[in-house]
């Protein structure tokens, strides 16, 4: 107000006030939360009520602090607050989404959990509705989520976390177009009804997903398939269990994600996604559970070999750093990289001696490839992996690949560029290869990744390396961006 007073003193005219209800109305809309919609009514007696015609998203996020008995009183301080701002938001015309994240379940607040899935599906009508508990109870106890829920005509997105999911008649979600949840039991069955009461579903992510052994997507219109399972804890948990491995049937699936500890457990044939075009395949794997340690890595080498072969047709290849480490090892035992038809791949790399013979063996298969992009990530190469190979091999490996051309090989990105680069050999060799055997490069994107304001001297130097190195392309273009 004391600003409003000045501009009014000096005469000046309040040219957002001048605005149009409308222009205004899609400023706030802009804004990502809530409460500073809210505080904007203070600005002047026009905009006192202008909140309230402004379809708002509501975040409530889990309070800074462990878990333990001793909070328990700032955990109900915590819910009395989402309590109190839920009813103050009754007068708000329309709550776009509405998200909150739990410390932990806990059976003393069944009924405050209740209240803001009611609020959310019968009170606000949201569109976006998320309830995840930050610390898993897995799989034993979870919230069970209300069966009143299971008939809504209006949720478009919905992100389940920790909660029992078991609908005793049938799922009415038919405007639903992306479905999240994990920590979770499910049956086939179970499954099965889901999806068959979301018939314009577009992306489905299941998360630490336990129980189901048969994955069938029949819809023409669910394009985005998601499976994770990033807790070694819910891995152990997964093992413990009498499950068989996952298997998937989806021929109109488009884009497939499969990352963390996911091991054997997923099976997949060419067949069966035929429509893929984009696969993302980021694996980890924990041997502590594993007393024969050499007997894991031959079931996960086989693994990835069927994997490598069932998405060889996909357009788009994204591999995480265990899948590159892996092909030279499996080269070393007398395998080769299927045929990729690829024309972008993106490979994560820590570019360690392992990487190197892994992404030499890759383009050595993927010869539509057009654009390659190299993010080089700090991941350490595994123990157990680096024990199979030796640098000299990957040495003598990388003279075997060094006549490969890239015919097709129009784009390079390297991201992420860091570290001590003079005397980096691998790096070095690696840029230099890429150089002399991309026929038709275009462009050579480097993207260096440094701290502090002045770029490291060794950077420039390796740069001028860089631009020195013959390139087999005449239309090639080297580009350092710092």
């Amino acid at each position: 107000m004391e600003m409003q007073r000045k501009i009014m003193a000096r005469g000046d005219r309040d040219r957002l006030g001048d605005l149009p209800d409308a222009i205004i109305l899609y400023i706030l809309s802009i804004l990502p939360e809530g409460k500073e919609v809210v505080r904007t009514s203070v600005l002047s007696q026009r905009w006192r009520f202008l909140w309230k015609s402004v379809a708002v998203s509501l975040n409530f996020g889990v309070l800074d602090y462990s878990y333990d008995e001793r909070t328990k009183k700032k955990i109900l301080a915590f819910v009395a607050s989402i309590n109190r701002e839920l009813h103050y938001w009754r007068s708000c015309e329309k709550i776009k989404a509405f998200r909150v994240f739990p410390v932990k379940y806990k059976e003393y607040l069944v009924k405050d959990y209740d209240f803001w899935v009611h609020f959310a599906m019968k009170v606000a009508n949201v569109e976006e509705f998320t309830l995840k508990f930050c610390i898993i109870n897995f799989p034993d106890c979870a919230y069970k989520f209300p069966q009143f829920t299971f008939k809504n005509t209006l949720l478009r997105n919905l992100v389940l976390g920790s909660c029992q999911i078991n609908p005793s008649g049938s799922v009415t979600w038919t405007s639903l177009v992306s479905l999240s949840i994990g920590h979770l039991k499910l049956t086939d069955n179970m499954l099965e009804k889901i999806l068959s009461g979301c018939p314009n579903l577009e992306s489905l992510e299941l998360d630490s997903v336990l129980g189901i052994s048969r994955l069938e997507i029949s819809s023409v219109k669910l394009r985005k398939l998601i499976i994770l399972n990033d807790e070694i804890d819910c891995y152990c948990q997964w093992h413990d269990e009498d499950t068989h491995p996952l298997e998937i049937f989806a021929p109109y699936i488009q884009n497939l994600v499969l990352s963390g500890f996911l091991y054997n457990e997923i099976r997949l044939q060419q067949s069966n996604v035929a429509s893929l075009a984009t696969a993302v395949l980021h694996f980890n794997v924990d041997f502590i559970e594993f007393e024969d340690e050499e007997e894991k890595l031959e079931e996960e080498f086989r693994y990835l070999e069927e994997l490598l072969l069932s998405v060889g047709h996909v357009k788009n290849l994204e591999l995480g750093p265990l899948c590159i480490e892996c092909f030279p090892i499996l080269e070393l035992r007398g395998w080769r990289s299927p045929p990729s038809s690829c024309k972008f791949l993106k490979l994560n790399a820590a570019l360690k001696h392992l990487d190197f013979a892994g992404i030499y063996s890759f383009l050595q298969s993927s010869s539509d490839l057009e654009t390659l992009v190299i993010d080089w990530n700090n991941h350490n190469p595994i123990d157990q992996l680096l024990s199979y190979t030796r640098e000299v091999e990957q040495s003598r490996r990388f003279e075997a690949h060094k006549n490969c051309s890239l015919l097709h090989l129009k784009t390079i990105k390297i991201i992420n560029f860091h570290g001590k680069l003079i005397g980096n050999d691998l790096v070095l060799r690696l840029v230099k290869y890429l150089l002399e055997n991309a026929t038709v490069l275009e462009k050579l994107v480097i993207v260096a990744k440094y701290e502090g304001s002045d770029v490291p001297r060794d950077y420039v130097e390796v740069e001028q390396e860089f631009l020195s190195f013959p390139r087999s392309s005449l239309h090639a273009s080297v580009v350092f961006c710092y």
